[in-house]
């Protein structure tokens, strides 16, 4: 098992994201995951940048493998345009970068004024989506006429020297058969054993399986719970709701229904080393390949990210390799 850093697009700017990846080299994590989003999940996050300009700049200072966690190539941004973007990204990162997709949430995908399709339609899409990808990949000309998308007279001109991986996420049984059916590897953002179980009888047999899983490090345990609640609430909202809800406000007005002590409970916070230990566990536990941990709150004075990779690489990580072995 391999320990990754989380970049959080929500929640940082480009130069933040840019100079955390950097530290999180410097601190012995192994890869990085970044968001792609249009918008936050609520206004006290307040960032949303582009992430393909992110992943060309830290190209540049950092030679972590990179995963998008994850890019809908299905609504927002045509699949077609997806596909050059990637390539591009895997020639900056000398072949480093993965590309993990999902079907994707209203408040991102919305934005354009298309119709939000049912969950149903939106994994048809992206079946869809990922083979028109994997077309372009080749090389050659694409004509495409298909459901969903159509394609013309189109080719990929910079490409990278391997074939791009496609990671897919999926939550519930049909998105995780076709996470199994379609994917390079599997992306999920709890250590679910019962899921990554199902991906592989679906297909997914010997595909790398990534996680992600957020701590709140501070120097005050109470100080990092309310941080973590007040930015990162919306984790708690239970069901469809993430999938559906279109904008920053409307998860504001749910997350007000999810208690502190919620946040309390599924998170490592503070500056116990044995909780950001046992926190990372399950994952080791349920067969994740690498999991990316992400740092909530890294502006604020008492939980900054430069304290939180100086205590990941000083106390955390040589712990966490111990279980991973």
């Amino acid at each position: 098992m391999k320990i990754g850093y989380f970049l959080s697009c929500e929640e940082y700017g480009p130069a933040e994201l840019v100079e955390q990846a950097r530290l999180a080299e410097q601190a012995g994590f192994e890869s990085l995951w970044i968001s792609d989003h249009f918008h936050p999940w609520n206004d006290a996050q307040g960032e949303s940048p582009l992430v393909w300009s992110v992943i060309g700049a830290i190209s540049q200072v950092c030679a972590l493998p990179i995963t998008t966690a994850v890019t809908c190539p299905t609504v927002r941004t045509h699949p077609a345009v997806i596909a050059q973007a990637a390539a591009t990204s895997a020639v900056m990162t000398e072949g480093r970068f993965i590309l993990g997709v999902g079907s994707g949430e209203a408040l991102n995908e919305h934005v354009t004024g298309a119709r939000w399709p049912d969950a149903t339609v939106r994994l048809d899409m992206l079946e869809e989506a990922v083979d028109v990808m994997r077309t372009l990949w080749s090389g050659e000309f694409v004509d495409h006429h298909g459901e969903y998308y159509t394609v013309e007279n189109a080719r990929i001109y910079t490409l990278p020297d391997r074939p791009i991986p496609v990671y897919v996420s999926g939550f519930g049984p049909k998105a995780i058969d076709v996470a199994g059916r379609i994917g390079d590897g599997f992306i999920t953002t709890s250590p679910d054993a019962d899921a990554i179980r199902d991906f592989r009888e679906s297909g997914g047999a010997g595909k790398p399986v990534h996680a992600g899983c957020k701590v709140c490090w501070g120097v005050d345990d109470e100080i990092s719970i309310d941080t973590a609640h007040r930015l990162w609430g919306n984790s708690g909202v239970p069901g469809e709701l993430a999938q559906v809800l279109p904008s920053p406000r409307h998860f504001e007005q749910v997350t007000k229904l999810v208690p502190r002590e919620s946040t309390r409970d599924s998170i490592a916070y503070g500056a116990d080393v044995d909780r950001h230990v046992e926190a990372f566990r399950p994952y080791a536990d349920a067969g994740v390949d690498v999991v990316h941990i992400s740092q909530m709150g890294g502006r604020e004075k008492e939980t900054g990210y430069a304290g939180f990779f100086d205590f990941y690489a000083t106390k955390v990580l040589p712990r966490l390799r111990e279980i991973a072995r």
